[in-house]
């Protein structure tokens, strides 16, 4: 679904990433690690068309996406959906209105379906019927998280990229994102591919992870092959503090 091989990005003589190698598979929960700074969210995107890498080659669905037009792009982005890490929702709309704008830009559909498309969407990320109506600033953060995935999944996308998930989260709004990302995929037959740094939802949700360290990946896996790394950038990440209690708990809910 995502393939990207030998990217390079570069801002003036700072070097993000120097060979970025990976592949994400169709069905599977991929997730893309690293420290502060590593460059998870600038990969991210490059995937998505948002910013252009300095050298290297990221196709998606079997195409190259480095250096199409934003005509030529459209075709592919309404095939994918987007959840970014602060939600992005227009602060002017509703809810149901942030959902309906996507599917009013892009199909034909008469209001009243797009209507009814909208529910469906905002039902389908566990939301309550009455979020539709409400505004984002009256919304909670778990609640504007999964307004945002519901308007990530508005024109019923192949593939969806999730920036920081649960981020700014309490655990209980985000241990229910662990739980849909999941259940979403499974229900929808998505590929998901996302960008966090949440220990709990890789354990919880993730197939394969990779590591960013030092321009490249460094590691990539399951969590209980990444748990068994020695190496330097990637055992440090999993063998903190927190990464030990996640790794606990991960072993009690099993």
């Amino acid at each position: 679904m995502v393939d990207v091989r030998g990217v390079c990005t570069r801002f003036g003589s700072s070097v993000v990433h120097d060979g970025v190698d990976l592949s994400v598979h169709a069905g599977e929960v991929f997730a893309l690690v690293g420290g502060s700074g590593s460059g998870k969210s600038t990969l991210l995107r490059e995937i998505i068309l948002l910013q252009r890498p300095a050298a290297g080659s990221i196709s998606v669905f079997g195409q190259e996406v480095v250096g199409l037009t934003d005509e030529q792009a459209l075709p592919l982005r309404r095939r994918w959906g987007v959840m970014f890490e602060r939600g992005a929702l227009f602060s002017a709309l509703t809810v149901a209105e942030n959902v309906g704008m996507v599917l009013a830009e892009h199909t034909d559909l008469p209001p009243h379906l797009i209507r009814e498309v909208s529910a469906v969407k905002i039902a389908l990320t566990g939301l309550p019927a009455d979020a539709g109506a409400k505004y984002p600033s009256e919304l909670s953060g778990g609640m504007r998280k999964r307004a945002a995935l519901a308007r990530a999944l508005a024109l019923d996308p192949e593939l969806l990229f999730l920036d920081e998930p649960t981020a700014g989260l309490d655990p209980l709004s985000a241990s229910g994102i662990d739980e849909l990302v999941r259940s979403l995929r499974d229900a929808l037959s998505l590929t998901i591919m996302m960008v966090t740094h949440d220990l709990d939802l890789l354990w919880r949700s993730a197939d394969r992870v990779a590591v960013l360290g030092h321009g490249r990946i460094v590691g990539i896996g399951s969590m209980s092959e990444l748990s068994h790394s020695d190496d330097a950038v990637v055992r440090p990440y999993f063998h903190g503090p927190r990464g030990r209690a996640a790794l606990e708990q991960a072993w009690k809910t099993r």
